[in-house]
């Protein structure tokens, strides 16, 4: 047997390769747009494989918006701007800078309107069927599924009761 390099590591068997690989999943992704001030989604697009970016979506999309609406949108959809619209997103650092005092609090109020969707996105995944894996192969179900759990959630949501 020849004398091992003290710096040489072994090979791992194959049994510890393959349970420390990062596990491929097959995810499916919708865009929505809510009504923060009434916490109801109103708008979901198709479903698409979750590999595609969120601005290429609205972009295939086009979904339609009342004139002189407010869009706050987070930095997924960099660079997409429908006609009519006022868009809303957080400015980035510069590099080897830093952002003036109006720019923080305009990234503050911008986050705390992006917390607002954010839990009507949590109120949307209460249905477990959507947050879970989805091994339906059945055209348009995943469709139908989200479409309901928006309906369950926009249903919640309007019967609540405010005290």
């Amino acid at each position: 047997m020849a004398p091992r390099d003290r710096f040489s590591v072994p090979p791992l068997p194959l049994s510890k390769r393959i349970s420390t690989a990062e596990k491929k999943r097959h995810t499916v992704k919708n865009n929505l747009i809510a009504d923060v001030e009434e916490r109801l989604v109103r708008y979901l697009s198709e479903t698409y494989p979750g590999r595609m970016h969120d601005k290429r979506i609205g972009d295939l999309e086009e979904p339609g918006f009342p004139p002189d609406i407010n869009l706050f949108q987070d930095t997924g959809f960099q660079g997409y701007h429908p006609p009519g619209v006022t868009i809303y997103q957080p400015k980035k650092k510069p590099k080897g800078g830093e952002l003036t005092e109006a720019e923080k609090a305009e990234n503050t109020l911008i986050s705390s309107i992006r917390i607002l969707v954010e839990h009507i996105i949590s109120g949307v995944k209460r249905c477990r069927i959507v947050k879970d894996v989805f091994r339906n192969t059945k055209e348009f179900f995943a469709d139908q599924v989200m479409e309901i759990a928006c309906g369950l959630h926009n249903f919640r949501t309007t019967f609540r009761h405010h005290d």
